[in-house]
């Protein structure tokens, strides 16, 4: 426990434009990993626009160690089929949390991030206050697949007697 920074919450929104893996459509869901850990959302049946509006919570031990995001169609006789991934880097966002911001008015913008070739960033991505948190919200474009987005947010949650940010360098 010592070791663990603190918690990253992601609000994994949706899926947009995704390629289809069976005949018309996919069965998508997203597998999430961070260094060993690994989670997965839930399976849409038959969309290449599936809404998951689900929230995954993992644990941040190192700050440069991304978030990987792999989008994958569900198959029942096969394996199933990968249908692209995206990278979420941490920092930008957790250099904003650090700052330790208080009463901002709600959506008021901390920071915006361009998408650049070391980022998945579809669009400029921004840092925004919202009910008294830090959040980040995007749009991250799919690699190795031809077309494809994903809509998520992140949220920072401090766990009591963990290191927090004070101490990282960025």
């Amino acid at each position: 426990m010592e070791d663990i920074l603190g918690l990253i919450k992601l609000r994994i929104k949706r899926g947009t434009n995704l390629v289809a893996r069976d005949t018309r459509s996919s069965d998508p869901y997203i597998v999430v990993t961070m260094g060993e850990q690994k989670l997965k959302t839930g399976v849409v049946r038959g969309n290449c626009n599936p809404e998951w509006n689900e929230e995954l919570t993992l644990y941040v031990k190192d700050v440069n160690i991304p978030v990987l995001l792999t989008v994958v169609d569900k198959d029942t006789f096969t394996v199933d089929d990968n249908m692209g991934d995206a990278d979420v880097d941490i920092k930008p966002f957790l250099q904003c949390v650090k700052m330790e911001l208080n009463d901002l008015p709600d959506g008021h913008v901390i920071k915006t991030i361009q998408p650049n070739r070391d980022n998945c960033l579809a669009e400029e991505s921004i840092c925004i206050w919202k009910n008294g948190k830090v959040i980040q919200e995007m749009n991250l474009s799919l690699r190795n697949v031809k077309s494809g987005e994903i809509t998520l947010e992140i949220e920072w949650v401090n766990i009591p007697d963990s290191k927090g940010l004070s101490e990282v360098e960025f």
